[in-house]
């Protein structure tokens, strides 16, 4: 039986990728990022995790945001378009008689931005931010009489 071997264009290139140091992105983006596949060759993840849930009448977005100030977050919504930023501070920064020796928390200003497939109704829209979740309740705004034009 024969075997299934996977072919990356990249193979080549990415096998050298453990080896390369972060100051490297330049020549890691050159290669990844004009084929839109970066976050699949690097690992590069999005800034925070996120899952949007639809059902007739609205669009619920939870976002994890640990970390996070309610004060820090902004949400901003236009037409079908939804951005979601925040900062988050580095805990150990001005705690004087500490100093990180080892970190993979986040921190700094994260921003995602998303379109969704129908208009939301901003007036409408809820956010609520508990435990480092971010929900957002997006309801869908009524669908817009369109006219069909005849073409003669």
């Amino acid at each position: 039986m024969a075997n299934i071997v996977r072919y990356t264009p990249f193979g080549e290139v990415m096998g050298f990728a453990p080896f390369w140091s972060a100051s490297d992105d330049l020549v890691r983006d050159l290669f990844a990022r004009p084929f839109g596949m970066g976050s699949l060759l690097w690992g590069d993840s999005e800034p925070f995790r996120m899952s949007i849930a639809e059902n007739e009448h609205e669009y619920r977005v939870t976002a994890e945001l640990p970390g996070a100030r309610k004060e820090d977050i902004a949400v901003s919504v236009n037409g079908p378009e939804v951005t979601i930023s925040a900062e988050i501070r580095n805990a150990t920064e001005g705690a004087g008689q500490w100093s990180a020796v080892y970190s993979e928390r986040l921190y700094g200003k994260l921003q995602r931005a998303f379109t969704l497939e129908c208009e939301v109704d901003a007036e409408k829209a809820q956010a609520r931010y508990a435990d480092g979740v971010l929900e957002l309740v997006l309801p869908k705004k009524e669908e817009q009489t369109r006219k069909r034009l005849t073409i003669h």
